[in-house]
Protein backbone atom coordinates (compact mmCIF):
# COMPACT_ATOMS: atom_id res chain seq x y z
CA UNK A 1 0.00 0.00 0.00
CA UNK A 2 1.52 3.05 -1.09
CA UNK A 3 -0.54 6.21 0.79
CA UNK A 4 -2.91 8.25 -1.19
CA UNK A 5 -3.66 11.87 -0.39
CA UNK A 6 -7.25 11.26 -1.38
CA UNK A 7 -7.55 8.73 0.92
CA UNK A 8 -8.88 8.57 4.33
CA UNK A 9 -6.45 6.34 7.03
CA UNK A 10 -6.54 6.31 10.55
CA UNK A 11 -3.45 5.03 13.03
CA UNK A 12 -3.82 1.45 14.23
CA UNK A 13 -4.69 2.30 17.18
CA UNK A 14 -7.60 3.77 15.79
CA UNK A 15 -7.40 7.52 15.94
CA UNK A 16 -8.42 10.18 13.17
CA UNK A 17 -5.50 11.22 10.60
CA UNK A 18 -5.01 14.34 8.16
CA UNK A 19 -2.87 13.52 5.69
CA UNK A 20 -1.35 17.23 4.25
CA UNK A 21 1.14 15.46 2.05
CA UNK A 22 2.80 12.50 0.09
CA UNK A 23 5.86 14.51 -1.42
CA UNK A 24 8.21 15.17 1.35
CA UNK A 25 11.91 14.57 1.12
CA UNK A 26 13.67 11.22 2.10
CA UNK A 27 12.17 8.43 4.14
CA UNK A 28 9.62 10.42 6.11
CA UNK A 29 8.17 11.49 2.87
CA UNK A 30 4.19 11.70 4.06
CA UNK A 31 3.17 14.46 6.68
CA UNK A 32 -0.15 15.13 8.33
CA UNK A 33 -1.25 14.71 11.96
CA UNK A 34 -2.89 12.80 14.40
CA UNK A 35 -5.51 13.62 16.73
CA UNK A 36 -4.22 13.23 20.06
CA UNK A 37 -5.83 13.27 23.86
CA UNK A 38 -4.90 16.91 23.33
CA UNK A 39 -5.67 18.30 20.00
CA UNK A 40 -3.86 17.55 16.15
CA UNK A 41 -0.33 15.98 16.76
CA UNK A 42 1.75 16.77 13.21
CA UNK A 43 3.30 13.23 12.47
CA UNK A 44 5.01 12.23 9.40
CA UNK A 45 5.10 8.72 8.04
CA UNK A 46 7.08 6.34 5.31
CA UNK A 47 5.42 6.23 1.69
CA UNK A 48 3.70 2.71 3.04
CA UNK A 49 2.28 4.43 6.07
CA UNK A 50 5.11 3.11 8.56
CA UNK A 51 5.52 5.37 11.55
CA UNK A 52 9.14 3.95 11.94
CA UNK A 53 11.73 1.92 10.13
CA UNK A 54 11.95 -1.37 10.00
CA UNK A 55 8.66 -1.70 12.38
CA UNK A 56 5.02 -2.67 11.40
CA UNK A 57 2.19 -2.71 13.43
CA UNK A 58 3.08 -0.04 15.56
CA UNK A 59 0.39 2.21 17.15
CA UNK A 60 0.58 5.44 15.04
CA UNK A 61 1.28 3.25 11.71
CA UNK A 62 -1.67 4.17 9.05
CA UNK A 63 -4.23 2.12 7.70
CA UNK A 64 -7.21 3.01 5.26
CA UNK A 65 -10.52 3.05 6.51
CA UNK A 66 -12.51 2.23 3.38
CA UNK A 67 -15.84 4.24 2.90
CA UNK A 68 -19.06 2.44 3.73
CA UNK A 69 -22.77 2.32 2.24
CA UNK A 70 -25.02 2.96 4.93
CA UNK A 71 -28.44 2.49 4.39
CA UNK A 72 -31.93 1.61 4.93
CA UNK A 73 -34.37 -0.19 3.00
CA UNK A 74 -38.08 -0.56 3.00
CA UNK A 75 -39.26 -4.06 1.32
CA UNK A 76 -42.50 -4.74 0.67
CA UNK A 77 -42.78 -8.62 -0.23
CA UNK A 78 -45.41 -10.01 -2.72
CA UNK A 79 -46.11 -13.54 -3.43
CA UNK A 80 -47.52 -14.96 -6.51
CA UNK A 81 -49.33 -17.70 -7.51
CA UNK A 82 -46.94 -20.60 -7.59
CA UNK A 83 -45.02 -19.50 -5.16
CA UNK A 84 -42.85 -16.78 -6.76
CA UNK A 85 -41.86 -13.82 -4.29
CA UNK A 86 -41.02 -10.18 -5.63
CA UNK A 87 -40.08 -7.32 -3.59
CA UNK A 88 -40.64 -3.52 -4.06
CA UNK A 89 -38.27 -1.36 -1.98
CA UNK A 90 -38.48 2.12 -0.47
CA UNK A 91 -36.18 5.02 1.37
CA UNK A 92 -38.94 5.26 3.63
CA UNK A 93 -41.26 2.77 5.48
CA UNK A 94 -44.25 5.46 5.09
CA UNK A 95 -43.64 4.83 1.23
CA UNK A 96 -43.30 1.26 1.32
CA UNK A 97 -47.06 1.42 3.57
CA UNK A 98 -48.71 3.78 0.99
CA UNK A 99 -47.76 0.83 -1.79
CA UNK A 100 -48.56 -1.69 0.86
CA UNK A 101 -51.89 -3.36 -1.01
CA UNK A 102 -51.69 -6.67 -1.86
CA UNK A 103 -48.40 -7.08 0.29
CA UNK A 104 -47.63 -10.15 2.21
CA UNK A 105 -44.75 -9.48 4.20
CA UNK A 106 -43.04 -6.22 5.39
CA UNK A 107 -39.21 -6.34 5.64
CA UNK A 108 -36.96 -3.51 7.20
CA UNK A 109 -33.06 -3.84 6.12
CA UNK A 110 -30.54 -2.67 7.55
CA UNK A 111 -27.01 -2.11 5.34
CA UNK A 112 -23.89 -1.34 6.82
CA UNK A 113 -21.09 -2.48 5.04
CA UNK A 114 -17.46 -2.00 3.80
CA UNK A 115 -18.02 -0.49 -0.32
CA UNK A 116 -17.71 -2.62 -2.11
CA UNK A 117 -18.19 -5.75 -0.04
CA UNK A 118 -19.27 -9.14 -1.66
CA UNK A 119 -17.85 -8.55 -4.95
CA UNK A 120 -15.81 -10.48 -6.73
CA UNK A 121 -13.02 -8.49 -7.21
CA UNK A 122 -11.78 -8.46 -4.41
Amino acid sequence: MTIDKDKTYKTQDGREVRIYSVDGSYIFCVHGAFNGPHGWVAAQWTAHGFSEIGKSGLPLDLIEVKPRIKQTLHVNLFVKPGGDIFSERYAAKVDADRFAEGRDAYVKIEIDVPFGEGLDNE
